[in-house]
């Protein structure tokens, strides 16, 4: 409204400024047709055939007056329209005032999280999808050495964009929280976290809040709680493999990958009463109770890495250049079947891959560099009635 009042007024402006000046040269000419037509209505005898011809021509100069007349009674619409879009204006900033003022900030950051939280529930109307592809690889910095983990909260809304950054793999206990992605890229505005206990392995993840990771010469699962600085739970995940005895092909203790999906947490481990292959489990965030597990049949060290989209479980064949996304397992049916989707390892040694259901891309630690890809999944529409 306010472009187009603008807009309207430049023309108006212009216009007016122009046909003001033609009507101010024409005024005298106005006055001496006036005169001339008084004479002749007071003795027609007075009106010869020159002075005829003279009050013809003057009123041929007048003629161009008239369209300049019509455009006034246009612009008098105009200006007629004109007030009628500052009645509506004046109006929407009224209620934009009351609006404003009837909300303090907390109640109307409130109202943000609850848009967040609708927006939210329609992302998951879309439905869980199967992965067709990852995009190419787009590298957020160059830090640390040639293993470690990075990662943002899982479940946190939007506003929160923090980064958790866990240089290394063995017996790690330094924690770096940046304030955003920024950040984190240029190194400042961080916190530092100093676990209780050292972390073995890149498998951690940040859920709402908490940092749950693989304790250090154990199969024990930690809830690391950022806010209060304390561990809130810790428990052995039975019969799983720990200190390189069941790990990925690049070893560094990654016996235990916990990862967070659309549904929730998850552990990635082997034991030997599986024979060394991939079992998948449900973990309760809360009390790390393993709820159910899956046995996927892959051999985790024949693994790379793995990563939880969906309830699906997806593994690279290898840690190195050419590697490529090889097997997925639906906890859903308890199947599984082998893909063939690229995967551009570009620094040629991936000792981390998690998946952010909040943001849909992977994280990934490739050889000292923190990296993300954007995938893409094929949706299924959920309907009211499914």
């Amino acid at each position: 409204q306010v472009q187009n009042i603008s807009q309207s007024m430049e023309v108006l402006d212009l216009r007016t400024y122009r046909d003001l000046q033609y009507v101010r040269n024409t005024e005298s000419l106005m006055k001496g047709l006036d005169s001339r037509l008084k004479v002749a209505a007071e003795s027609q005898k007075s009106l010869n055939a020159k002075s005829f011809q003279e009050l013809k021509d003057k009123m041929t100069e007048l003629l161009p007056l008239m369209p300049v007349l019509d455009q006034y009674k246009s612009d008098t619409r105009l200006i007629v329209h004109l007030k009628e879009e500052v009645r509506n204006l004046s109006g929407s900033l009224l209620a934009i005032q009351e609006e404003m003022g009837a909300y303090d900030y907390e109640e109307l950051q409130q109202r943000v999280l609850m848009l967040e939280a609708r927006l939210h529930a329609c992302m998951q109307k879309l439905g869980c999808g199967k992965l067709t592809g990852v995009s190419n690889p787009i590298t957020i910095r160059a830090s640390g050495s040639r293993f470690g983990s990075w990662m943002t909260d899982t479940m946190t809304p939007s506003a929160d964009s923090r980064v958790w950054y866990m240089d290394g793999y063995y017996k790690g206990r330094r924690v770096l929280e940046f304030r955003t992605l920024n950040d984190f890229v240029t190194g400042q505005n961080f916190v530092q976290h100093l676990l209780p206990h050292p972390w073995a392995g890149t498998g951690h993840v940040v859920f709402n809040g908490s940092l749950y990771y693989n304790k250090y010469q154990s199969n024990i699962a930690v809830k690391y709680h950022f806010r209060s600085r304390s561990v809130l739970v810790q428990r052995s995940l039975a019969g799983a493999g720990y200190n390189n005895t069941f790990p990925y092909s690049w070893g560094g203790f990654s016996d235990i990958d916990f990862m967070v999906d659309e549904s929730g947490l998850w552990a990635v481990y082997t034991t030997n009463q599986n024979a060394g292959n991939i079992v998948v489990s449900r973990v309760d965030p809360t009390t790390l109770e393993v709820l159910r597990s899956w046995d996927t049949g892959y051999p985790k060290r024949s693994a790379g890495e793995s990563f939880m989209i969906c309830g699906t479980l997806y593994v690279t064949n290898s840690h190195l250049a050419g590697a490529k996304i090889y097997f997925a397992y639906y906890t859903n049916t308890s199947s599984y079947e082998y893909t063939d989707i690229p995967f551009h390892n570009q620094y040629s040694h991936i000792s981390m891959l998690d998946y952010n259901p909040r943001e849909r891309v992977l994280y990934t630690w490739n050889n000292g560099h923190q990296v993300i890809y954007n995938v893409t999944l094929f949706h299924v529409i959920k309907t009211s009635g499914e």
